[in-house]
């Protein structure tokens, strides 16, 4: 009878989660991991919007499955060369979490963000003042010094381009790079790795970005008043994201569904006429989404995808792309104020990574540190916008030269 008592207790002990905790303790490090990270989201403000999904995401899909049918993630299914019936299988025998990776898998997440942006989007300073395309496209110069650095450490073509695109400080394009990359790719690299560097650097923008600015420029040109920017015209809102798409279409063909989807997003909001539209797309369209993208993508963080030399070169190369990023877009602006003779302020440069808005809002902060009356912030909101769409195009060109 005793022993009988005893192999009861010894079967339930070993089919429960202490039991898988104490016999995989990698596990149990992920999911303290993802405490940590959602404190930093709770408690520090850090991006909660996303940070908190794919923290919760990670606590989900490192708890000991008990039963493997009832899995709501299978880190499997996306880690192998994908076979014939590699769909029926996650839609037959996938979890929760693996149905919702499809919308990272198969690039709707990130197109679909690109939409609400779209329509939360105001392209007024940079139609008022083109220029801001240079400073949008200089940040972008983090991108491809990082690519040469990754492969001069012996990385693929593919994991090179799904690194590289972090300096554009931009979740869903990260995401939508390294997941058309790392398909079927022979790499330990997977888009949850990569997005979860991206959305980490986005949110200490606040940390990374400020030295940099002080570094790069001198308290006189830190203390540059711009005058105030024109109003542009209603027909010129509309006439701009269609020429947008339009050119970016023919010139990088592969950066039409981020730029296509970004603009139509805007211009359903600058027409006027589709209010209801809008606002789905801002709010219950946009909330659903990222919802889906955060937990999916927090799923795949798993202690093999993170545990490894190749994360900690995603995250060393990540925030050298950064801050690259960052000192282009202001040493560009210094050039710009020496050939104005002195008339643009250096730090509106490093809003052109593509953290909308905040990037701005920290040239704003650095201008207003030396001369409170200082406003910089709609100067800066030019290069802001104008960093989404270089970093579009920057994931465009490097699908296009890496597929060829």
């Amino acid at each position: 009878m005793l022993q009988i008592l005893q192999d009861i207790l010894a079967g339930l002990w070993e089919t429960s989660g202490l039991y898988a905790l104490t016999s995989s303790p990698q596990q149990l490090i992920m999911i303290v991991i993802s405490f940590g990270l959602m404190y930093l989201a709770i408690v520090k403000e850090f991006e909660p919007l996303l940070l908190l999904p794919i923290a919760f995401g990670m606590f989900l899909s490192n708890l000991p499955a008990v039963l493997s049918e009832d899995m709501i993630f299978h880190a499997e299914y996306w880690n192998e060369q994908q076979s014939v019936d590699w769909l029926w299988k996650v839609l037959h025998d996938g979890g929760l979490l693996d149905k919702l990776y499809l919308g990272v898998k198969l690039q709707i997440y990130p197109c679909l963000i690109f939409l609400g942006i779209g329509t939360m989007t105001d392209f007024g300073p940079l139609i008022a003042n083109p220029k801001s395309f240079l400073l949008g496209a200089a940040a972008q110069g983090g991108i491809f010094f990082t690519f040469f650095a990754a492969a001069c450490l012996g990385m693929s073509a593919a994991e090179c381009g799904s690194i590289a695109i972090i300096g554009g400080a931009d979740g869903p394009t990260s995401i939508y790079v390294s997941s058309k990359l790392l398909d079927g790719a022979d790499s330990s690299l997977n888009t949850g790795t990569i997005a979860l560097a991206a959305y980490t650097y986005m949110a200490l923008v606040p940390v990374i970005q400020p030295p940099l600015m002080r570094l790069l420029t001198t308290k006189k040109e830190r203390e540059i008043k711009m005058p105030q920017l024109r109003t542009p015209s209603k027909t010129e809102k509309i006439i701009f994201p269609v020429a947008v798409t339009l050119v970016v279409a023919l010139l990088v063909p592969s950066a039409g569904a981020l730029v296509g989807m970004l603009m139509f997003g805007n211009i359903l909001k600058e027409s006027g006429v589709c209010a209801r539209l809008v606002d789905t797309a801002q709010n219950a369209l946009m909330n659903i989404v990222t919802i889906f993208l955060g937990i999916s993508v927090g799923a795949t963080t798993t202690y093999s995808n993170v545990w490894n030399l190749e994360f900690v070169k995603v995250l060393g190369l990540g925030i050298i792309a950064f801050g690259l990023g960052t000192c282009c877009g202001l040493l560009l602006a210094k050039v710009m104020n020496w050939l104005s003779g002195g008339k643009v302020n250096p730090l509106i440069g490093s809003a052109g990574v593509s953290a909308v808005p905040m990037a701005a809002r920290i040239s704003q902060k650095e201008g207003a540190r030396v001369d409170p009356t200082n406003f910089l912030l709609m100067h800066a909101m030019g290069p802001n916008v104008a960093g989404v769409i270089g970093s579009a195009v920057a994931a465009g060109i490097l699908l296009s030269v890496i597929s060829y």
